[in-house]
């Protein structure tokens, strides 16, 4: 089974940029997306309903804001869950997520702190929150994957520079630390885990040349829980969709 997930920053850019052709060619069984940015009404009946994918769309109620969508192929009345139960970050659209008869695939967007320090405060609120829903997840045995931009590098070969942003949102301490007690609970890093030397980015600022010269993060991740196989996992740096670049993961279960 191959997962894909991918922040679009806005969806409606992403397509300009080819995102049809990128999917027929990518072909995920399960594909997530983050930063929709879009409602029904912004997009093509033929991608909010996409052929042979059922899909969920959990768009923020603030227009062209934030939102998330996952989408399975070949899963005819498949189960879906929207929403964690935090008020705000329900409103934003910050998780969704399809029952598989094997395994739960949750498309995440954690919030971004950079722009300041109640942006900051509300990245680490909704952190809390998830916390224990996450812990949920990990205890309840039934294979899990969680995907997408959690906008954390965790180590320093998942950030170019790491010295000197080590007091930057995305590469906190304390935002570390919580990816820490999630490898402490059971879930596995599954890139770092296929890929332990790596040090490959999906994604880059849009200035000074950070993609040309490389100077990247990696904050787009697939963690699994225990009962999850791992066959291969990869960032598609040349999809070109985005600032940010695919991450699929082929797996299998039991």
């Amino acid at each position: 089974m191959r997962i894909t997930t991918l922040n679009c920053n806005g969806l409606r850019a992403a397509t300009r940029k080819g995102f049809a052709e990128w999917l027929a060619r990518a072909s995920p069984d399960v594909l997530c997306l983050q930063e929709v940015r879009a409602e029904q009404a912004d997009v093509p009946a033929d991608l909010w309903n996409p052929a042979g994918y059922e899909a969920r769309w959990h768009p923020a109620e603030k227009k062209g804001y934030s939102g998330t969508a996952v989408w399975a192929r070949g899963q005819s009345g498949a189960r879906f869950t929207a929403g964690t139960g935090h008020p705000r970050g329900d409103s934003e659209g910050r998780v969704v997520g399809v029952h598989l008869p094997e395994l739960d695939v949750w498309s995440m967007y954690l919030p971004s702190g950079s722009s300041g320090p109640d942006r900051q405060a509300w990245k680490f609120e909704y952190m809390e929150h998830i916390f224990p829903w996450l812990t949920q997840l990990a205890a309840s045995g039934r294979p899990a994957l969680v995907c997408g931009d959690l906008n954390i590098a965790h180590t320093p070969l998942d950030i170019r520079n790491a010295k000197s942003n080590q007091k930057n949102s995305g590469f906190l301490p304390e935002e570390r630390a919580w990816l820490d007690q999630m490898v402490a609970m059971g879930w596995r890093d599954i890139f770092r885990e296929a890929n332990p030397t790596s040090q490959a980015y999906s994604w880059w600022s849009q200035r000074g040349n950070a993609r040309a010269n490389d100077v990247g993060w990696r904050i787009d991740h697939i963690w699994a829980t225990r009962g999850v196989n791992v066959e291969r996992v990869w960032i598609e740096r040349e999809a070109a969709l985005s600032d940010h670049a695919p991450v699929h993961a082929e797996v299998r279960v039991g």
